[in-house]
């Protein structure tokens, strides 16, 4: 039996991956936690019997009514899932804590030398040589739950790094594939969080509108694979079926196709190396009838672009990307930025970024902090 923490279990892949767990006989849950659904948290502990749980918000933790479930050990603050991973006895730790708040329970699981199925991106974002380092040294298994770079991971390791000459990860378009420039300048935050293909939560699908979220696989796969920039292609593919490929030396294209349901990368990373049977329909492949692939149209969504830019420059400027993308998307999520104006944030304040990566994680959180500080000096003069 695997005992599983889920951090960021009230999330969108927080919620699947309970989902995954309660259809399948060799998983268990050893600790859950939230950044302020208290409410659902509480619901999912005590119908899991899981005693564990941690809160970022402390004003939330403290509404915890401690009667309700007196076996129930409550972390509360910051740093309290990362002190849940580094307290709680388990085998997987599944971060899909949304953004930079994730990379400090990636650094506890790694040293924990628990196996790492990661949803948070932005770890590798913005601190994708330390975090690589850190697995080398800790020998531990790193499985990506993105379904893209799950994709990746299955395709490379079928074919063997040493015959994957370059990797294409595939975008849907999100809701304004085929829009110029004109078109967008309006848009509202409903259309903008109303995605053709999947269901996620709202900070990653103005990302998936924006194509940041393609913009940040990209420096997911560079690190991930080790693979140079020029390497990692990204294509619009708006049915969603096809997750990703890779070239080959010989001319081959393998690509791994699917149903859009995050359970089953969720399913992968969970129980890597081995799989198990997931209530998932199979995919129909004569009901998908035509799949379409396009080029990104980089004049209206520069995004990825802005992506590689960072990455070439390295980590500091990928962590300060990531920290303007977070402010200038909750900006425009509150009302206070467009939708175009998200990426001319995070331009302005890549402009003002440094080149080089880290040192340590002090390094990587101050110019997180440098960086949204700017990003809100952008925003308001934009008001």
């Amino acid at each position: 039996m695997r005992r599983v923490i889920i951090l960021g279990s009230t999330g969108s892949i927080g919620v699947q991956a309970l989902r995954v767990i309660a259809c399948s006989t060799d998983l268990m849950v050893a600790g859950l936690s939230c950044d302020r659904n208290v409410a659902l948290l509480l619901e999912q502990a005590m119908s899991l019997g899981v005693a564990d749980i941690a809160i970022a918000d402390e004003g939330a933790a403290a509404t915890v009514n401690p009667s309700l479930f007196p076996e129930l050990r409550v972390r509360a603050g910051r740093h309290a899932a990362a002190r849940l991973v580094r307290e709680v006895e388990a085998d997987i730790v599944l971060n899909s804590i949304v953004g930079f708040a994730g990379l400090e329970s990636t650094v506890a699981a790694i040293d924990s030398a628990r196996t790492l199925a990661l949803a948070n991106k932005e770890s590798l974002v913005c601190a994708g040589a330390l975090v690589t380092a850190s697995v080398e040294r800790s020998k531990v298994a790193l499985v990506p739950v993105d379904s893209e770079h799950s994709a990746l991971y299955q395709l490379m390791a079928s074919a063997g790094l040493s015959a994957v000459t370059s990797v294409i990860i595939t975008a849907s378009g999100g809701p304004f594939f085929g829009k110029g420039r004109a078109e967008l300048a309006s848009v509202s935050c409903e259309e903008a969080l109303a995605h053709p293909t999947w269901s996620m939560g709202r900070k990653i699908t103005v990302d998936s509108a924006t194509l940041m979220n393609k913009g940040l696989e990209v420096i997911e796969a560079h690190h991930l694979f080790r693979l140079p920039y020029e390497a990692i292609e990204v294509i619009i593919h708006p049915q969603s079926v096809v997750h990703a490929m890779v070239r080959m030396v010989d001319g081959a294209l393998l690509a791994h196709l699917g149903v859009a349901d995050m359970r089953v990368p969720i399913a992968f990373a969970l129980r890597y190396p081995s799989r198990g049977w997931l209530d998932t329909a199979p995919l129909d492949l004569a009901a998908c009838g035509r799949l379409e692939f396009a080029q990104v149209d980089e004049l209206t969504f520069p995004a990825v672009h802005l992506a590689r830019a960072a990455g070439a420059m390295g980590d500091r400027a990928t962590c300060a990307l990531n920290a303007a993308n977070e402010v200038a998307v909750a900006a425009f999520l509150g009302g206070a930025l467009r939708f175009m104006g998200i990426t001319e944030v995070v331009e302005e304040v890549l402009c003002k970024s440094n080149v080089g990566d880290f040192g340590t994680y002090e390094e990587v959180e101050s110019v997180d902090m440098w960086a949204r500080e700017i990003a809100r000096h952008e925003i308001e003069i934009r008001r």
